[in-house]
């Protein structure tokens, strides 16, 4: 009867060691898949923002109205005769 328990008791630790040891148990590695995904979809999400960006330097360098917007908005540029520029200044600077 001893004799048997020890046996079933060698049996479960081999199994439970078959399963949970070694360098990485059967929760760390689904933790490391899990993590692998989320890290994955920031990669994505990265490399989208990256795109978008890139984009955006290629219209600044080649587009004529992408640069005359920005001309405009950042630095105030009229075009000639044209137009004129009113600047509106706080009332509480003096």
């Amino acid at each position: 009867m001893v004799k048997s328990i020890i046996w079933v008791l060698l049996i479960a630790i081999a199994l439970y060691f078959g399963l949970q040891g070694g360098e990485y148990s059967t929760r760390d590695l689904y933790v490391l898949r899990v993590r692998s995904g989320s890290l994955q979809a920031e990669v994505d999400s990265l490399q989208r923002q990256v795109d978008s960006l890139t984009r955006y330097l290629r219209a600044v360098k080649v587009d004529s109205a992408t640069q005359e917007r920005i001309a405009r908005e950042e630095f105030g540029m009229i075009r000639g005769d044209k137009e004129i520029l009113y600047r509106f200044g706080d009332s509480a600077r003096r």
